[in-house]
């Protein structure tokens, strides 16, 4: 059985869920998830957990994400991306200057409405069902967090090229949306590519039709990658045979106050002989399991 990350580089035109289930079916149609969701006009990282990866998957979604994507100006969609039909046009075109000075006003935790073409549920359905139906919901704002945001490229007057590192939960599109909106205009994302999620970058991915052409290589082929390789930031514990098998059952384990003293996270990675048992929370003295590895 594949235990594991599939770090795929996502082509443009396939949906996230999608290229998901390609994956699974190149490893036996296995239980799988992926760790943050890209558009199908997107294309980039998408962690794919197989097997017992998929307890990890929530520390992938939780990590930074980094994107490159252009800016499009003079033109709103209701897609907020160039797959909508145009809404608004504007014959503003923003100097490299001024899209500089605006930059700064979306660096930081901030509120922002996600498109209304995206995959929250609104009263039990999806909001971009609605809004394909015609019934566009009007969604609250939300907080996150860009950490970086820089303008790296300005091909022509129409477009401008920005990379940005950010939170769980950012929207891109509506980056792009709200820039142009801060700059007089109307704008909205063309190409959006994501170089990093978690602990994982595009020199970790590889495409899907090198993906499919390997099957089931051997080492140093194999591009499965271990289930720890998504908890580079969580620190791991190794215990004994025997505590290992009491975690694996559900039990806490008692430790030395000598190692507690040594024990600052809140989460760690319980492990045995290098493999992972169990990721563990600190509890009165003792190691309480959280998620179970059977491997």
């Amino acid at each position: 059985m594949a235990d594991g990350w599939i770090i795929l580089d996502k082509p443009a035109g396939l949906s996230s869920a999608q290229a998901v289930g390609r994956v699974r079916r190149l490893y036996g149609k296995i239980k799988a998830g992926h760790g943050g969701t890209l558009d199908p006009l997107a294309t980039g990282v998408l962690p794919i957990a197989l097997g017992e990866a998929t307890k990890t998957v929530a520390y992938v979604m939780d990590g930074q994400k980094s994107y490159r994507f252009s800016v499009r100006f003079g033109e709103a969609r209701t897609t907020d991306d160039a797959e909508g039909e145009v809404t608004e046009t504007s014959d503003i075109r923003p100097s490299d200057e001024a899209i500089r000075q605006a930059l700064p006003g979306f660096i930081g935790p901030i509120d922002q409405v996600p498109p209304a073409f995206s995959a929250l549920k609104v009263a039990g359905q999806r909001a971009y069902a609605l809004a394909r139906a015609g019934r566009a919901p009007d969604l609250a704002p939300r907080r996150v967090e860009i950490h970086q945001l820089a303008l790296v490229e300005r091909p022509d007057q129409d477009h401008a090229i920005l990379e940005m590192d950010c939170g769980k939960g950012t929207y891109v599109r509506s980056v792009a949306r709200d820039l142009g909106r801060a700059l007089g205009t109307v704008a909205h994302a063309g190409w959006l590519r994501r170089t990093r999620s978690g602990p994982f970058s595009e020199a970790d991915a590889i495409s899907l039709v090198n993906l499919e052409a390997l099957g089931h290589s051997p080492p140093p082929f194999e591009p499965l990658r271990p289930v720890l390789a998504a908890l580079a930031d969580i620190p791991a514990l190794a215990v004994s045979g025997t505590d290992a098998a009491l975690l694996k059952q559900g039990r806490p384990v008692k430790l030395p106050d000598a190692v507690l003293a040594q024990l600052t996270a809140s989460t760690i990675c319980a492990t045995a002989e290098g493999r992972p048992v169990a990721l563990v929370r600190l509890a009165e003295g003792s190691l309480a399991p959280v998620r179970v590895f059977n491997l």
